[in-house]
Protein backbone atom coordinates (compact mmCIF):
# COMPACT_ATOMS: atom_id res chain seq x y z
CA UNK A 1 0.00 0.00 0.00
CA UNK A 2 1.43 3.61 -0.80
CA UNK A 3 -0.24 6.83 -0.06
CA UNK A 4 -1.26 9.75 -2.35
CA UNK A 5 -1.60 12.69 -0.95
CA UNK A 6 -4.52 14.74 -3.11
CA UNK A 7 -3.14 18.27 -4.08
CA UNK A 8 -6.46 20.01 -3.27
CA UNK A 9 -5.59 23.07 -2.04
CA UNK A 10 -6.85 26.62 -3.16
CA UNK A 11 -3.44 27.84 -4.91
CA UNK A 12 -0.57 26.42 -6.19
CA UNK A 13 1.27 28.63 -3.56
CA UNK A 14 -0.78 26.35 -0.69
CA UNK A 15 -0.72 23.35 -2.73
CA UNK A 16 3.34 23.56 -3.35
CA UNK A 17 4.00 24.41 0.44
CA UNK A 18 2.39 20.96 1.64
CA UNK A 19 4.74 19.20 -0.99
CA UNK A 20 7.51 21.26 0.55
CA UNK A 21 6.60 20.33 3.96
CA UNK A 22 5.95 16.66 2.69
CA UNK A 23 9.65 16.76 1.09
CA UNK A 24 10.99 13.66 3.35
CA UNK A 25 8.85 11.27 1.78
CA UNK A 26 8.80 9.36 -1.13
CA UNK A 27 5.03 9.64 -1.37
CA UNK A 28 2.12 9.51 -4.58
CA UNK A 29 0.76 13.43 -4.83
CA UNK A 30 -2.58 13.86 -6.93
CA UNK A 31 -2.39 16.55 -9.06
CA UNK A 32 -6.46 17.17 -9.75
CA UNK A 33 -8.40 19.06 -12.43
CA UNK A 34 -8.74 22.00 -11.12
CA UNK A 35 -4.77 22.22 -10.11
CA UNK A 36 -3.65 21.55 -13.44
CA UNK A 37 -6.22 23.59 -15.68
CA UNK A 38 -5.01 26.68 -13.30
CA UNK A 39 -1.35 26.12 -13.02
CA UNK A 40 -0.91 23.76 -15.95
CA UNK A 41 2.30 21.43 -16.47
CA UNK A 42 4.81 24.34 -14.82
CA UNK A 43 3.07 23.08 -11.40
CA UNK A 44 4.38 19.27 -11.95
CA UNK A 45 7.86 20.81 -12.60
CA UNK A 46 7.41 22.69 -9.30
CA UNK A 47 6.65 19.34 -7.61
CA UNK A 48 9.40 17.67 -8.97
CA UNK A 49 11.96 20.09 -8.00
CA UNK A 50 10.66 19.41 -4.40
CA UNK A 51 11.66 16.08 -4.60
CA UNK A 52 12.58 14.03 -7.46
CA UNK A 53 11.47 10.91 -6.23
CA UNK A 54 7.83 12.39 -5.59
CA UNK A 55 5.43 10.29 -7.52
CA UNK A 56 2.48 11.86 -9.81
CA UNK A 57 -0.81 10.96 -10.41
CA UNK A 58 -2.37 13.19 -12.39
CA UNK A 59 -6.48 13.03 -11.71
CA UNK A 60 -7.78 13.95 -15.24
CA UNK A 61 -10.19 11.68 -15.78
CA UNK A 62 -10.55 10.96 -19.77
CA UNK A 63 -13.35 10.65 -21.03
CA UNK A 64 -13.95 11.33 -25.42
CA UNK A 65 -13.64 9.53 -28.00
CA UNK A 66 -10.94 6.62 -28.70
CA UNK A 67 -8.56 8.58 -30.44
CA UNK A 68 -8.41 12.05 -28.73
CA UNK A 69 -8.30 10.55 -25.44
CA UNK A 70 -5.33 8.63 -27.23
CA UNK A 71 -3.87 12.19 -28.41
CA UNK A 72 -4.27 13.27 -24.79
CA UNK A 73 -2.86 10.26 -23.55
CA UNK A 74 0.84 10.84 -25.41
CA UNK A 75 0.54 14.29 -24.28
CA UNK A 76 0.15 13.19 -20.53
CA UNK A 77 2.80 10.51 -21.20
CA UNK A 78 5.16 13.17 -22.22
CA UNK A 79 4.76 15.39 -18.86
CA UNK A 80 6.65 12.85 -17.05
CA UNK A 81 4.05 11.62 -14.70
CA UNK A 82 3.65 8.57 -12.91
CA UNK A 83 -0.54 7.34 -13.37
CA UNK A 84 -2.89 8.72 -14.75
CA UNK A 85 -6.78 7.89 -15.47
CA UNK A 86 -9.51 7.58 -17.91
CA UNK A 87 -13.04 6.97 -17.68
CA UNK A 88 -14.07 3.00 -17.45
CA UNK A 89 -17.31 3.95 -19.27
CA UNK A 90 -15.63 5.29 -22.47
CA UNK A 91 -15.18 1.57 -23.66
CA UNK A 92 -13.20 -0.86 -24.92
CA UNK A 93 -12.16 0.70 -27.68
CA UNK A 94 -11.13 3.74 -25.96
CA UNK A 95 -9.20 1.64 -23.67
CA UNK A 96 -7.24 -0.14 -26.75
CA UNK A 97 -6.39 2.80 -28.25
CA UNK A 98 -5.04 4.62 -25.25
CA UNK A 99 -2.96 1.27 -24.46
CA UNK A 100 -1.89 0.71 -27.88
CA UNK A 101 -0.64 4.48 -28.03
CA UNK A 102 1.22 4.31 -25.09
CA UNK A 103 2.87 1.10 -26.00
CA UNK A 104 6.06 3.09 -27.99
CA UNK A 105 6.72 4.49 -24.84
CA UNK A 106 9.69 3.06 -22.62
CA UNK A 107 8.36 4.40 -19.12
CA UNK A 108 4.86 4.92 -19.99
CA UNK A 109 3.06 5.85 -16.66
CA UNK A 110 0.43 3.75 -15.19
CA UNK A 111 -3.37 4.33 -16.33
CA UNK A 112 -6.38 3.41 -14.51
CA UNK A 113 -10.30 3.08 -14.88
CA UNK A 114 -12.72 5.58 -13.30
CA UNK A 115 -15.49 2.99 -12.37
CA UNK A 116 -18.04 4.60 -10.04
CA UNK A 117 -17.61 8.35 -8.35
CA UNK A 118 -16.70 8.04 -4.76
CA UNK A 119 -19.68 10.98 -4.58
CA UNK A 120 -22.02 8.43 -5.91
CA UNK A 121 -24.27 7.17 -3.59
CA UNK A 122 -26.59 3.90 -4.92
CA UNK A 123 -30.07 5.95 -5.85
CA UNK A 124 -28.45 8.07 -7.95
CA UNK A 125 -25.36 5.71 -9.77
CA UNK A 126 -28.50 3.40 -10.54
CA UNK A 127 -30.54 6.36 -12.39
CA UNK A 128 -27.36 6.83 -14.65
CA UNK A 129 -26.03 3.20 -14.89
CA UNK A 130 -29.13 1.41 -14.34
CA UNK A 131 -27.27 -1.44 -11.88
CA UNK A 132 -25.63 -1.50 -8.34
CA UNK A 133 -22.36 0.67 -7.73
CA UNK A 134 -21.03 -2.97 -6.97
CA UNK A 135 -22.33 -4.95 -10.10
CA UNK A 136 -21.14 -1.78 -12.11
CA UNK A 137 -18.03 -1.54 -10.32
CA UNK A 138 -16.80 -5.34 -11.62
CA UNK A 139 -17.94 -5.09 -14.83
CA UNK A 140 -15.93 -1.73 -15.25
CA UNK A 141 -12.63 -3.37 -13.66
CA UNK A 142 -13.06 -6.76 -15.58
CA UNK A 143 -13.50 -4.63 -19.36
CA UNK A 144 -10.81 -2.23 -17.96
CA UNK A 145 -8.33 -6.10 -17.06
CA UNK A 146 -9.24 -7.42 -20.30
CA UNK A 147 -8.14 -4.49 -22.44
CA UNK A 148 -4.72 -3.95 -20.63
CA UNK A 149 -5.21 -0.71 -18.18
CA UNK A 150 -3.15 -1.18 -15.25
CA UNK A 151 -5.95 -1.19 -12.42
CA UNK A 152 -8.64 1.03 -11.41
CA UNK A 153 -10.20 3.83 -9.33
CA UNK A 154 -12.91 2.79 -7.17
CA UNK A 155 -14.22 2.82 -3.71
CA UNK A 156 -12.17 0.87 -1.09
CA UNK A 157 -15.23 -1.47 -0.69
CA UNK A 158 -15.03 -2.59 -4.54
CA UNK A 159 -11.12 -3.22 -3.92
CA UNK A 160 -11.10 -6.96 -3.03
CA UNK A 161 -14.39 -8.43 -5.11
CA UNK A 162 -12.24 -6.35 -8.47
CA UNK A 163 -9.01 -7.89 -7.39
CA UNK A 164 -11.33 -11.54 -7.01
CA UNK A 165 -12.07 -10.99 -10.48
CA UNK A 166 -9.36 -9.70 -11.85
CA UNK A 167 -6.26 -10.30 -10.73
CA UNK A 168 -4.43 -9.67 -7.32
CA UNK A 169 -1.73 -7.69 -9.48
CA UNK A 170 -4.59 -5.24 -10.61
CA UNK A 171 -4.23 -1.90 -9.21
CA UNK A 172 -7.28 -0.42 -7.28
CA UNK A 173 -6.57 3.68 -6.23
CA UNK A 174 -8.54 4.48 -3.60
CA UNK A 175 -10.66 8.49 -2.86
CA UNK A 176 -12.37 9.34 0.37
CA UNK A 177 -9.92 7.48 2.47
CA UNK A 178 -10.81 8.67 5.89
CA UNK A 179 -7.74 7.22 7.98
CA UNK A 180 -8.71 7.95 11.48
CA UNK A 181 -12.40 8.26 10.67
CA UNK A 182 -12.49 11.60 9.81
CA UNK A 183 -15.58 13.52 8.34
CA UNK A 184 -17.14 12.40 4.96
CA UNK A 185 -17.66 15.69 3.63
CA UNK A 186 -19.12 15.90 -0.24
CA UNK A 187 -18.08 11.66 -0.26
CA UNK A 188 -20.30 8.84 -0.09
CA UNK A 189 -18.21 5.76 0.06
CA UNK A 190 -15.89 6.60 2.87
CA UNK A 191 -13.49 4.20 4.42
CA UNK A 192 -11.17 4.52 6.77
CA UNK A 193 -7.12 3.13 6.56
CA UNK A 194 -8.32 -0.12 8.59
CA UNK A 195 -11.25 -1.07 5.87
CA UNK A 196 -8.71 -0.30 3.08
CA UNK A 197 -5.88 -2.47 4.23
CA UNK A 198 -8.77 -5.68 5.27
CA UNK A 199 -10.05 -4.53 0.78
CA UNK A 200 -6.51 -5.05 -0.32
CA UNK A 201 -6.25 -1.64 -1.30
CA UNK A 202 -2.96 -0.24 -3.47
CA UNK A 203 -3.38 3.03 -3.18
CA UNK A 204 -5.15 5.07 -0.57
CA UNK A 205 -5.97 8.92 -1.64
CA UNK A 206 -5.89 11.19 1.28
CA UNK A 207 -6.83 14.81 1.14
CA UNK A 208 -8.71 16.97 3.48
CA UNK A 209 -7.71 14.88 6.82
CA UNK A 210 -3.86 15.77 5.95
CA UNK A 211 -4.39 19.20 4.26
CA UNK A 212 -6.80 20.58 6.75
CA UNK A 213 -4.90 19.00 9.81
CA UNK A 214 -2.85 21.43 12.00
CA UNK A 215 0.32 19.66 11.32
CA UNK A 216 0.04 18.23 7.92
CA UNK A 217 3.46 16.59 8.10
CA UNK A 218 2.78 15.20 11.51
CA UNK A 219 -0.57 13.69 10.25
CA UNK A 220 1.39 12.13 6.94
CA UNK A 221 3.66 10.18 9.77
CA UNK A 222 1.07 8.81 11.80
CA UNK A 223 -0.58 7.55 8.11
CA UNK A 224 2.61 5.71 7.39
CA UNK A 225 3.27 4.14 10.60
CA UNK A 226 -0.03 2.90 9.82
CA UNK A 227 -0.04 1.53 6.40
Amino acid sequence: MELCVALDLPSAKENLALAESLKPYNIWLKVGFRSYIRDGKEFIEKIKEINPKFKIFLDLKLYDIPNTMADASEEIAKLGVDMFNIHASAGKVAMKTVMQRLSKYENRPLVLAVTALTSFDEENFSLIYEKSIDEKAKQFAKLSYENGLDGVVCSAFESKSIKEATSLEFLTLCPAIRPFGEDAGDQQRVATLEVAKEELVDFPVIGRPIYRDENPRQKVEKILKNL
